[in-house]
């Protein structure tokens, strides 16, 4: 019985130091007497108790949040950029030999490439080229942390905070932009209706009973509006036959002195 009690603490101390379990998403970097062996996992691990050294490392996508940096663009605005960058340890030996703290190591790198890549680059392009920016800041931060065993997967800026006086001059230009924008195009619309006018009235000198036809729509269209107006509609051969003959001829001499000119 005496020897008993030792077996079992000691089978207990094995149980809890030797047996380790690792979950599908994790490695683990085993370390021999300061020494790597190999990284394992997942699954069932058996260490040998007061040798072994094992290191767990998630191979989960992480999300790491870069904090609001101050910029000086290249056309001298002064802003305030902040970031998002996803990544993941493909090597877990390299991320736990290569460097001390990796989350740490790529944050800092995360901000000084954030800096630099936005300090490069005008206010118009950050504003209007994110999808480029993203792409050049997860280009470099890839290159630098591929000896680490990270893989660099997205880099996202968050939002750009621009000072009170940039933000009421782009709103200006924006307003500008807009009236320019209205005014060519209530030009555009009376050119097009000066044009569609000379057409018609190219057509009603041709037929002039078109006029006529033109009239009685003109009737129509007032009388559908349900309003309590009486219309009297006179005829043009009426209000012809009211001028008299001279001024007719005089209209027609002048209406013939046109046409040839035209």
């Amino acid at each position: 019985m005496t020897y008993m009690i030792p077996m079992v603490l000691f089978f207990v101390f094995f149980l809890v130091t030797a047996l380790k379990v690792l979950n599908e998403y994790e490695r683990g970097v085993i370390f021999r007497l300061g020494r790597v062996i190999k990284s394992k996992g997942p699954g069932l691990i058996i260490l040998i108790p007061l040798v072994d050294k094992m290191v767990r490392v998630s191979l989960r996508i992480m999300t790491l949040d870069v904090p609001s940096q101050d910029v000086i663009t290249k056309d001298n605005v002064s802003i305030k950029v902040n970031a998002v960058v996803y990544f993941r340890v493909t090597n877990p030996t390299k991320a736990i030999l290569e460097i001390d703290d990796f989350m740490f190591a790529t944050s800092q790198l995360a901000q000084t490439t954030l800096r630099s890549v936005c300090g490069g680059v005008e206010l118009d392009d950050i504003l209007s080229q994110r999808e480029k920016i993203n792409n050049e800041i997860q280009e470099i931060l890839d290159v630098h942390t591929d000896p680490w065993g990270i893989k660099v997967s997205t880099v996202e800026l968050k939002y750009v905070d621009l000072p009170q006086e940039m933000q009421r001059a782009m709103a200006k230009q924006a307003e500008a932009e807009r009236e320019r924008r209205a005014k060519v195009i209530n030009a555009l619309g009376e050119f097009q209706a000066a044009e569609k006018l000379s057409q018609a009235a190219a057509i009603i000198a041709v037929h002039p009973e078109a006029l006529q036809l033109r009239y009685l729509q003109t009737l129509r269209e007032m009388s559908a509006e349900g309003k309590s107006s009486t219309i009297i509609p006179l005829p043009l051969d009426l209000m012809r036959m009211l001028v008299p003959s001279a001024n007719r001829e005089e209209l027609n001499a002048k209406n013939i002195k046109e046409s040839s000119e035209e």
